[in-house]
């Protein structure tokens, strides 16, 4: 856990911006790293969470996180299978198996995509845009999230997605099964997200100024009648309108339908769980211009087998399914049937 250090501020000091603040006495690298730290909610004036626009005064009390030293990762190539669902000469969209970390860091240095894109391209084949520790990545998936990604071999194309990704013209869309059954066929949650106060792993619902505004739209596939020991399920498709850490599970669990497995937001006891150990979540749908060609690329990717047995466990108590999950499903059993499941 990072650890928290305190500073007055003096009078020479009154009306200087936070950021600035923080940058000119060395309690950051720098101006960057300090908002950065101030919109994480890891930065307190007199007790309460500012923005780094804030003006501190003569007197005030300042409590921020240490940003740890960076340990040294040494980057190899591990030889993990990839499942690639496209690539060209600049891009590559893979379907990520649960329990792969995106890149390495301090805890998780080794068995990460990172490491399996290094193996199978080499480093100075691979897109740098995020960083030389991140090479190929555009974008995340959480750890135990399932489902198409993009990765990039070239800095143009790398910078080209991300900027994509930033003016929302990637269309993602994943599938996730929550707790309990929703009555409406669609909805919309649209809350603001930010770390949360008392849990350094957990994001939350957030109303203060350093929360990131949060969008969310889903749509009811099919349901299943509640059991002797829970209170049923739903099958939803999520659209992410905006990118941020952990959105759905959040959004999920602050409508009272937390996805099923969430180790971190759960709702329920084991057997509610469905013998999942990972939340129940998988990026299936994936829609881009290709940057570079402006050719359209539209990707399905079927379930990967952990989600097919928990749906086929919960198939004799379905309720039926909506239009759009005969679609949707149909869609995603045709393109399972096209991809044989990756021999880990």
């Amino acid at each position: 856990m990072a650890r928290a250090l305190m500073c007055q501020v003096g009078g020479e000091d009154e009306g200087m911006r936070l950021d600035v603040y923080l940058a000119l006495r060395d309690c950051y690298e720098s101006r960057s790293q300090a908002a950065k730290q101030i919109e994480a909610g890891a930065v307190f004036v007199n007790g309460a969470t500012a923005t780094k626009k804030t003006k501190v005064c003569a007197g005030d009390t300042i409590v921020y996180e240490e940003v740890p030293q960076a340990q040294h990762i040494d980057l190899r190539g591990e030889d993990i299978p990839l499942d690639i669902r496209y690539e060209d000469d600049d891009m590559i969209v893979i379907s990520k198996q649960a329990g792969l970390c995106v890149h390495p860091a301090p805890n998780h240095p080794s068995f990460t995509l990172v490491n399996a894109l290094i193996y199978a391209y080499g480093r100075d084949s691979l897109a740098h845009v995020q960083g030389d520790d991140r090479p190929g990545i555009v974008h995340r998936l959480d750890m135990d999230t399932s489902g198409l990604m993009m990765c990039a071999k070239s800095d143009a194309c790398g910078a080209a997605l991300q900027e994509l990704i930033r003016v929302h013209d990637v269309e993602r869309k994943y599938i996730t099964l929550v707790h309990g059954n929703i009555a409406y066929d669609t909805g919309m949650i649209d809350e603001p997200i930010a770390r949360a106060d008392f849990d350094r792993l957990r994001m939350a619902i957030s109303y203060k100024p350093t929360a990131r505004n949060a969008l969310t739209t889903f749509t009811v596939l099919e349901r299943f009648e509640q059991g002797t020991k829970d209170q049923g399920f739903t099958l939803l498709e999520c659209k992410l309108y905006t990118g941020r850490t952990h959105q759905i599970r959040v959004h999920m669990e602050h409508i009272g339908h937390c996805c099923v497995g969430d180790p971190l937001y759960r709702w329920g006891n084991e057997q509610q769980q469905l013998g999942l150990q990972r939340q129940f979540l998988h990026s299936y749908s994936l829609d881009v211009d290709h940057p570079m060609t402006g050719d359209h690329i539209h990707l399905i990717d079927g379930f990967p087998p952990d989600l097919r047995e928990v749906l086929d466990v919960l198939a004799p108590r379905s309720m039926g399914r909506t239009a759009a999950g005969e679609s949707i499903l149909q869609a995603m059993a045709e393109a399972q049937a096209q991809t044989p499941d990756l021999q880990l």
